[in-house]
C-alpha cells in the first residue's frame, strides 16, 4: 500500500525520502490559495521563484510579476500574494512569476529533493486534490510551507484535513500525520475561529489588510483546479 507522510516544515524535508514521491505544497495563507485562484481565472502558467530579485527579471519577458515578503507586497511588482489580487479575469492567458516568503521556497525544496510530482494544495481545491491523490500511485508527502522554516497552524490543519479524507487509501505510521489529523478532527467545525488565533492571521491584523484573506482561504472548493509542476512551471 502506498505511504503517506506529513512534513510540518520545509527544513525537515531532507530527513525524509522524497525521490519518486508526490509532494503536495501547502501554504494556505496565502501562496497555494492564490495560485489556485489564478488558475481558476485562466492563467496559462506560473513560475515559482525564490526571491523578488529573481522574480523581477521576468518582467522583461512579458510575465506578470508577483512578490511578497513578510506578508507585504514588494514595491514595484504587479501583484502581491493576496488571493483577491489573482481573482481577476484579465489574467486569463497570462504567465506569472511568483516569489513568496514561504510557499515558493517549499516548491524549491521539493525540487531539490527530487520529488516525482509537485502539486498545489489548498482548501480552495480540496476535492480535486484529494480525488487525484486517491488515484495516484506514488507515495505521498504533504509538505507544509510553514513560516520561515518554522511550524505554523493553518498549513498543518489543512494537511490534517487531507489525511482525514484520504487515509483509507494510504498506509501511515507518521506521527506528524496523526497529529495533523487530530488537529483537524478536533477543530473541523470551527476552522476559521482557530486559524484567526494563529500567528500569521495576527500578522495580517497588524498589517490592517483591506481584504479578509483568512476567511477567503478557508473556503472549500472555490477554485477547483489542480496546478501541477511541469518542468519549471505550474500548469493545469
Amino acid at each position: 500500500m502506498k505511504n503517506l507522510e506529513v512534513v510540518v516544515s520545509p527544513a525537515l524535508l531532507p530527513y525524509y525520502k522524497v525521490k519518486g514521491k508526490t509532494v503536495v505544497i501547502i501554504d494556505i495563507l496565502r501562496a497555494t490559495s492564490s495560485i489556485c485562484v489564478a488558475f481558476k481565472n485562466g492563467v496559462e502558467k506560473m513560475l515559482p521563484v525564490l526571491s523578488p530579485e529573481e522574480c523581477i527579471l521576468f518582467k522583461e519577458f512579458d510575465f506578470i510579476v508577483a512578490a511578497e515578503k513578510d506578508a507585504v507586497k514588494v514595491d514595484g511588482f504587479d501583484l502581491g500574494n493576496s488571493p483577491f489580487e489573482f481573482d481577476n479575469p484579465l489574467l486569463a492567458g497570462k504567465s506569472i512569476a511568483l516569489a513568496t516568503t514561504n510557499g515558493t521556497k517549499a516548491v524549491k525544496y521539493a525540487i531539490e529533493n527530487n520529488a516525482d510530482k509537485i502539486i498545489i494544495g489548498s482548501f480552495l481545491n480540496f476535492d480535486v486534490l484529494c480525488n487525484y491523490l486517491v488515484n495516484d500511485e506514488n507515495d505521498l508527502i504533504l509538505l507544509c510551507a510553514g513560516w520561515k522554516n518554522r511550524y505554523n497552524l493553518e498549513d498543518t490543519l489543512f494537511a490534517g484535513a487531507v489525511v482525514n479524507e484520504i487515509e483509507q487509501h494510504y498506509f501511515s505510521d507518521c506521527d506528524s500525520a496523526l497529529s495533523a489529523k487530530l488537529l483537524y478532527e478536533t477543530n473541523k467545525n470551527n476552522l476559521e475561529e482557530l486559524v484567526r488565533k494563529s500567528s500569521h492571521a495576527n500578522r495580517f491584523k497588524l498589517l490592517h489588510l483591506n481584504t479578509d484573506d483568512v476567511s477567503f482561504c478557508l473556503q472549500f472548493n472555490k477554485a477547483p483546479v489542480l496546478p501541477i509542476l511541469e518542468g519549471n512551471y505550474f500548469r493545469i
